[in-house]
């Protein structure tokens, strides 16, 4: 017999660009609903101006990617997207780079990430420091 279950997060990622890593809370969801099954993690974001990225954190890996991000779409006013706080259209084209979600393998109810893999919530947009993460567990 298959499981699916689903639940919302909501973050406050507050006015400055960042990455906030999901993966304690992803963990806990399934240890409530996974019950040692096998599956599938989806990680969703409705959000036009954030993504989700599977990375390393806490040795500057974060960082990097904001920065990198940070070059590859710069914060000024060449975008043609321009409502919001100066260089705000280059949000609107982070997802098509971070993308708005990811899948995890779960084995015996754990995820089964790598050993400096963490999944992390990617947002740029300092306007909007309200955000929903939606876990999805199948198996």
């Amino acid at each position: 017999m298959s499981t699916f279950a689903t639940r919302v997060l909501t973050l406050t990622t507050g006015t400055t660009e960042t990455v906030t890593d999901l993966t304690s809370s992803c963990a806990d969801f399934l240890t409530r609903t996974a019950e040692g099954r096998d599956g599938l993690l989806n990680i969703f974001v409705p959000h036009a101006t954030a993504g989700v990225a599977i990375l390393e954190t806490g040795s500057g890996s974060d960082t990097d990617l904001l920065t990198a991000l940070h070059h590859l779409l710069p914060p000024d006013d060449r975008w043609q997207h321009r409502h919001g706080s100066p260089g705000h259209g280059r949000d609107h084209v982070l997802p098509a780079l971070v993308p708005p979600h990811a899948t995890v393998p779960v084995l015996g109810g754990r995820l089964e990430l790598g050993t400096w893999q963490s999944i992390c919530l990617v947002d740029t947009n300092k306007d909007n420091p309200e955000r929903q993460v939606r876990l999805t567990f199948l198996g």
